[in-house]
């Protein structure tokens, strides 16, 4: 990049290149596949390093290692996960390796930065750190693993950092033992506890010389929870206080069905000295986490017992919060399949739908479509999207899907002033805020052809592919999206729709993109609709669906096409 400056996209006070470029820390800037993209000065000067052996390359890959200049695994690598943060500043320790082959340990603080403006996705800034501060786990002379301070900062805070990339309970608590294996045990179990008060023993993983290994055998339900019992594990599991235990804890006459697992658990798995904790969330108790120790000589201490208690906090919130979310998608996703209607058979026309969920459980969408037939036999087809992503939105949906299907049956009127009139009543009898959504009119002439009214609120335009493969949106018809105008008055658009066309309504999560400007998605959407025209329409939907949507769209989507008649005489050849 010409004279190490940022992108001119990055927008922001003049003097702020100068202040990056002056900074007395290092700076570099990463893009969204996480590629390092410019680096200041003091970077290059502490890495020694030139602008043509960093610029371009995997940022993970060229700056990621250990304390001995081994890379690290990038899948549980805070620093790698930056560009996806969402917004959090991550901070932490690491080692980078220098031009000459050495390694630096260094202190770095990420700043994640908002889609859109640049191809920058994040700065991380760095500078040296004790050596002390982020070495490994090591023993002291009597044998006993200890963490410095730093490294039990440290640790705390990558335990954060994992617990906050995702929502999805097993893909964390790996994410977390990973952290904690071989750092501060040899063993890691963990027992959750379900909605419906059973107790399941999710996780029993082993470290190995730096291989983990999943013990499935060990793994399974587990005897409740019993009240009375007073043994460490099911004390945890009731949300009392952390514990340290050993074999000898378990080696008198069980009290619960839950001691006689603890006590085969310690037999196989040769754990001669534990840590246990409860996993409480704000509301609830989940679980509990014990990690154990095979060398005599090691024992969990009382500071350590402090360490995982502040861990398994993390982890209760973390779980609490994924079951909150799970609870929300199945609530929506429930609201969502009783709403989305069966479509009407009208003569010769064809008509398909999809519906694709957001693959993040907290972004749970408003977008939806409906089709039904009016009081004159016309066809109303809808398709929309209310502003946010959340169950409020799943909700704000139904009331503005329902509305609209009243108002289009008992007023029977053209499309657009339909949508001002659900405009007008928007604000005061629903949750709404904002939303956009197309109102479409499909009438059968008097002599055969098929004839579309419609009017569009903010959304995105509808496409129509002829027979012969050219495809073109439909802009007209275009107005402000619901929530913004009321009280201006929306126009209708008119077309006749050639025999053998196919008409596709959408909403913006097949075609929106972070990375690909909202005119190149839909040319390309164009593009591939067009190549799909000879298709069967079921078909013609899958495969738009497949070729379209962007990779990183974590939005939800759909998608209503129809196709209308061809004419007789080409079906008559078609059939002969």
């Amino acid at each position: 990049m010409a004279e190490n400056a940022l992108p001119d996209e990055a927008a922001g006070p003049p003097w702020l290149p100068t202040a990056l470029l002056d900074a007395r820390v290092g700076v570099y800037a990463v893009d969204s596949r996480g590629n390092l993209v410019w680096a200041n000065p003091r970077a290059l000067e502490l890495l020694g390093r030139v602008e043509d052996e960093v610029f371009g390359e995997d940022a993970h890959d060229l700056l990621h290692r250990d304390a001995e200049g081994r890379p690290v695994d990038r899948n549980t690598c805070v620093l790698s996960r930056v560009p996806e943060s969402r917004g959090e500043s991550p901070v932490g320790h690491a080692w980078f390796p220098r031009g000459d082959g050495s390694v630096v340990p260094v202190r770095w603080f990420a700043l994640p930065l908002s889609p859109g403006r640049s191809d920058v996705a994040a700065l991380i800034a760095f500078d040296p750190a004790e050596p002390a501060d982020i070495a490994p786990p090591r023993k002291t002379g009597t044998g006993a693993r200890t963490l410095s301070r730093g490294e039990r900062l440290a640790l705390l805070a990558d335990t954060t950092a994992q617990l906050i990339y995702s929502i999805d309970v097993q893909e964390f608590l790996d994410g977390v033992v990973r952290l904690l294996l071989p750092r501060l045990a040899d063993w890691a179990v963990i027992d959750l506890i379900t909605e419906a008060d059973a107790v399941t023993r999710s996780l029993v993983v082993h470290a190995d010389n730096g291989t983990l290994t999943a013990h499935h055998e060990l793994q399974g339900p587990l005897p409740p929870v019993a009240e009375s019992s007073t043994m460490p594990l099911s004390k945890a599991l009731r949300g009392a206080a952390a514990a340290l235990i050993g074999p000898e804890t378990y080696d008198v006459p069980p009290d619960t069905g839950i001691a006689v697992e603890q006590r085969k658990l310690f037999r196989a798995t040769g754990i001669r000295s534990a840590a246990v904790a409860p996993l409480r969330g704000p509301r609830e108790v989940l679980g509990a986490i014990t990690l154990g120790r095979t060398d005599a000589d090691e024992p969990f201490t009382p500071r350590d017992l402090n360490l995982l208690e502040d861990i398994a906090r993390r982890i209760g919130i973390a779980l609490e919060n994924a079951r909150h979310h799970q609870r929300q998608r199945q609530v929506a996703e429930t609201m969502q399949r009783y709403l989305l209607p069966q479509l009407p058979q009208l003569p010769g026309v064809e008509m398909t739908a999809r519906y694709l969920a957001a693959p993040d459980a907290s972004d749970v969408g408003g977008d939806w479509y409906d089709a039904f037939t009016l009081p004159g036999h016309d066809t109303a087809l809808v398709i929309g999207d209310v502003v946010g992503h959340d169950l409020q939105a799943a909700a704000g949906m139904a009331q503005l899907r329902n509305m609209l299907r009243a108002y289009a049956w008992s007023q029977d009127q053209p499309p657009g002033q339909v949508v001002q009139r659900l405009d007008q009543a928007m604000a005061h009898i629903t949750d709404v805020r904002m939303a956009t959504l197309i109102l479409a009119r499909l009438s059968l002439d008097a002599d055969g052809g098929w004839t579309l009214c419609w009017t569009n609120a903010g959304h995105l335009p509808p496409l129509l592919v002829e027979p012969g493969g050219a495809a073109s949106h439909l802009g007209d018809g275009h107005g402000l999206l619901l929530g913004l105008a009321s009280h201006r008055v929306r126009t209708d658009a008119r077309i006749a729709l050639p025999p053998g066309s196919t008409l596709v309504l959408y909403t913006d999560g097949l075609v929106e993109s972070r990375s690909t400007p909202l005119d190149v998605s839909l040319a390309r959407m164009r593009d591939h609709a067009a190549a799909l025209a000879h298709e069967s329409l079921p078909d013609f939907a899958d495969g738009l669906l497949k070729r379209t949507r962007p990779d990183d769209n974590g939005d939800d989507a759909a998608l209503l096409a129809l196709r209308i008649p061809a004419p007789r005489e080409h079906r008559d050849r078609t059939c002969a």
